[in-house]
């Protein structure tokens, strides 16, 4: 059997389960198999062992029980990142790769106010950027966020938390296998792990951005998604509660007082919930607030600003 046909076979097989992008993932599939790239699978259309079509047929069993690609593969690509993936850890998406440039921004333009504050202050004697800059990523789950902006900001303190054993250890290993050391992973609820930094700062740590991608689907809408996610991926990280709200009334509230004068928040949304996530951020007293579409627009990344 040649190349070209067991794609082709493949493809077929993932339509009729219904797999969504049934052709891009049977080329995946295949060249994953094989140990080719397309060009060569294109190009010379090579014939198979039976040891390689063996492969190949292993990976599309899975991927029929509907197993993620993701997981099958073992990573996923995120901002030029190779993040290790696997069962227990919620696999990062196009929007929360949106969220990540939109903080890289919000980030590079917080770094420019504050020089600009910095240099007034000191009236040109001083510089220019802060002594420190500090990022908090909750819900960190693989590290995505967390890396991503501890790849694009080396002098950071980048720092994740999470209350599954299992996410904190892909995110170290994710740290580890890209090579960034500037980012520490704690496991534990939402703030609760920054105690541990209280000693060695010797005051209330805060910091300059807090981001997250917490859960909020609603309860009763989990069994509706894609077996993919309803019955692979970590529950606890997609469930939001029965309204999909219950991480953003934990966490908003409390927020601010990890939060430096001017530092920012930023989160990810379900749809429809704009609104409500608006309110909580203006009764908790941040101001500057910001909402920002995805590719589908969806109201999906939410900022403010801290004004102690």
């Amino acid at each position: 059997m040649k190349t070209l046909e067991i794609l082709n076979r493949v493809a077929k097989t993932l339509k009729a389960a219904q797999v969504e992008s049934a052709e891009k993932e049977a080329e995946v599939i295949v060249r994953q198999g094989l140990g080719i790239d397309t060009s060569e699978m294109y190009a010379n259309n090579p014939a198979l062992s039976d040891d390689r079509i063996s492969a190949v047929e292993e990976i599309l069993q899975r991927r029929l029980c509907r197993e993620p690609l993701q997981y099958i593969l073992g990573s996923e690509e995120f901002l030029g990142l190779k993040l290790i993936t696997g069962s227990g850890v919620l696999i990062p998406r196009p929007e929360t790769e949106l969220m990540a440039e939109h903080a890289v921004k919000a980030v590079k333009s917080y770094e420019l106010r504050v020089m600009r504050q910095g240099t007034k202050a000191q009236r040109g004697k001083g510089t220019e950027k802060p002594s420190s800059f500090a990022v908090l990523d909750l819900c960190t789950g693989s590290g995505c966020l967390a890396l991503a902006l501890a790849k694009e900001f080396p002098e950071a303190e980048v720092y994740g938390t999470d209350i599954s054993d299992t996410a904190i250890a892909y995110a170290i290993k994710n740290s580890e296998t890209n090579g960034i050391k500037n980012v520490s992973f704690l496991k534990g609820n939402l703030f609760e792990p920054l105690k541990k930094l209280f000693t060695v700062h010797c005051s209330l740590f805060t910091v300059d951005l807090i981001i997250s991608n917490p859960p909020y689907i609603r309860t009763g809408d989990i069994n509706t998604l894609q077996p993919e996610v309803k019955d692979w991926e970590p529950a606890m990280a997609l469930d939001g509660g029965a309204d999909g709200l219950d991480f953003y009334r934990k966490l908003i509230p409390v927020s601010g007082r990890f939060l430096k004068n001017n530092g920012i928040i930023m989160l990810e949304l379900g749809a429809g919930q704009s609104a409500d996530v608006a309110d909580m951020l203006k009764a908790s007293g941040y101001e500057e607030i910001e909402i920002t579409k995805d590719y589908a627009g969806i109201e999906r990344i939410i900022q403010a600003t801290w004004k102690n």
